[in-house]
């Protein structure tokens, strides 16, 4: 099919633009046989964005026009999709392809895929690059097109409004409490309570784990409270965090920038696991193995999910009325949007209405 032109919000990475997000036109290939046009509703803003829009990871393709939350409605379809037609209300979340034929691929965790290029992003091109110039746009767009097996259902009933988080926070942490097997009596602490981690906190609450929420920021607690977490434990508070040394089962940790990992690993009970979610990068001190080793705890690393996994947390979330708490915006907003999630005034997740864009 002919190439599409769309407006987007993207940052161009020129020295007179830096790294601000302004009005542009990208152009997309129409979809192929496999795949599908979608015009987006709404585009979750996740912290992730920040990053790559800042090239904090030194891997960004600009222009980047960020946004892998989507929520839209199917405009075409290629002549070979089987799964949508026209009219259907989809999600598209972190990856819109990947080779579809490596071992990762066939058992259905495509967000591991060993290809060449490993799974294709929803924006800034191939997981793995390996000097091409590939690039892709993300959700800050009136359109997106994705490979069909990469697109989600919305549950029937779901507000579409505010489920846009649900396809990368929602199975960000879905996927460590799933894999975790989190169960009825376990004890759960959720590190750091924002967008993923107000996540964190329903479904583990949901799974039937006792959630305790555990932040530095005091004015959290009524809020983790009334969305369900047992207790709140104040992390710069350390009388309260040696009185529950040696408790949690698991730990799932949302911070999104480098911190010290050794007060929370002495939270652990024996063989309790503790995995990061939001840091792409080094902790700030290195890990004391000796506490590591005594109890022999476990500390690991997760990101996002795969496309099974995806549409689980989806059908989870509708089957236990979980939603994102969000605050829509327009797309006009979104550099100072950008700011407040920088400066972490932002409670839970920014959601944009994608009509401010027509």
């Amino acid at each position: 099919m002919e190439n599409i032109r769309t407006k987007a919000y993207g940052a161009s990475g020129t020295i007179l633009v830096g790294k601000k997000l302004e009005l542009m036109e990208i152009e997309r290939q129409g979809p192929a046989p496999d795949e599908v046009l979608i015009e987006v509703l709404y585009c979750g803003v996740c912290h992730s964005d920040v990053h790559q829009v800042a090239n904090d990871w030194n891997n960004t393709i600009y222009p980047c026009v960020p946004g892998h939350e989507i929520i839209g409605k199917i405009t075409d379809v290629g002549k070979a999709v089987t799964r949508f037609k026209e009219g259907d209300i989809v999600g598209v979340g972190c990856m819109i392809d990947s080779c579809k034929q490596c071992k990762s691929c066939a058992q259905g965790d495509e967000q591991f895929c060993m290809g060449t290029h490993g799974m294709t992003m929803t924006y800034n091109g191939y997981w793995k690059p390996n000097d091409t110039d590939f690039n892709s746009y993300g959700g800050f767009s009136t359109h997106i097109v994705a490979n069909e097996k990469f697109v989600l259902n919305i549950p029937d009933g779901m507000d579409i409004t505010a489920a846009a988080p649900i396809l990368c926070a929602g199975v960000t942490t879905y996927a460590p409490l799933k894999h975790r097997q989190i169960r009825i009596g376990d004890k759960v602490g959720v590190i750091g309570i924002g967008g993923l981690g107000h996540m964190g906190v329903m479904l583990a609450k949901a799974m039937g784990a006792t959630v305790t929420a555990i932040t530095t920021d005091k004015e959290k607690k009524k809020a983790a409270l009334a969305i369900g977490a047992d207790a709140v434990l104040i992390s710069t508070d350390k009388d309260a965090m040696k009185a529950q040394e040696i408790s949690f089962d698991f730990l799932l940790c949302t911070i999104p920038e480098e911190f010290d990992v050794n007060p929370y690993i002495c939270l652990l009970a024996p063989r309790g696991s503790m995995v990061t979610v939001g840091l792409l990068g080094p902790y700030k001190s290195p890990t004391n193995n000796i506490e590591m080793a005594k109890y022999s705890r476990s500390l690991g690393a997760s990101i996002i999910g795969s496309i099974a996994e995806t549409q689980e947390v989806l059908d989870f979330c509708a089957m236990h009325g979980i939603l994102p708490q969000v605050e829509m915006i327009d797309i006009q907003d979104i550099n100072e949007a950008f700011e407040k999630i920088r400066d972490e005034e932002v409670r839970f997740r920014y959601v944009i209405d994608m009509k401010s864009l027509k």
